[in-house]
């Protein structure tokens, strides 16, 4: 029997220490670990888990949300570790899958667990459609990037002596913001060599 860990942060700017180190502490032998919002199942190191789980493991999270946003998918993940009879451990709901108990308190958590998300959504678009009818809704805001330390790494990336994951760390922003921003320089390079 092992101890595996799961931990989910949904960006590279959060930090996953608190569910390491919780996960350190049950004893967990090998720990997965995705940097990916949790709104579907298809994450690497998720599939990894589940691949390398085997009869007997226990799975530990810190919490239901960390492996997945929605009841089914939840519920699809535990029926898989089920299948490969992995018993499954939750420290946020205290949640057992050995017992009765802990199988049905797992389907109303993720119920609860989707429904919160949804409200969340829901309030977040209501509270925009208010500051968009005031007409002081600007959307998200542009996070400072240094110019001249962003075209010093787009070089150094475009020769392939560094990954987009180093550019993400020394700029501090997500990859998506990554990506974004690499399309806008790549366009305005062009525009400007049209003129």
């Amino acid at each position: 029997m092992s101890k595996i860990g799961y931990a989910r942060c949904s960006t590279t700017d959060q930090n996953p220490a608190r569910q390491e180190e919780w996960l350190e502490q049950q004893g967990c032998e090998k720990v997965f670990l995705d940097m990916l919002s949790g709104k579907d199942i298809n994450r690497p190191q998720l599939k990894a888990m589940l691949d390398y789980v085997r009869e007997g493991d226990v799975l530990y999270i810190e919490s239901i949300s960390r492996l997945a946003r929605s009841t089914r998918d939840l519920l699809n993940i535990v029926d898989q570790l089920t299948r490969k009879k992995v018993q499954f451990y939750s420290q946020k709901e205290s949640i057992d899958t050995t017992t009765p108990q802990g199988k049905f308190m797992l389907t109303v958590f993720a119920a609860m667990a989707e429904l919160e998300r949804d409200q969340i959504k829901q309030r977040q678009a209501e509270g925009i459609a208010i500051a968009k009818a005031k007409g002081v809704y600007k959307g998200r805001q542009k996070k400072y990037l240094d110019k001249f330390l962003f075209e010093e790494l787009y070089k150094q990336w475009k020769k392939g002596n560094i990954t987009q994951k180093y550019m993400c760390e020394k700029l501090h922003i997500s990859r998506r913001t990554l990506f974004t921003r690499i399309k806008e320089f790549e366009a305005n390079v062009a525009q400007n060599s049209e003129k």
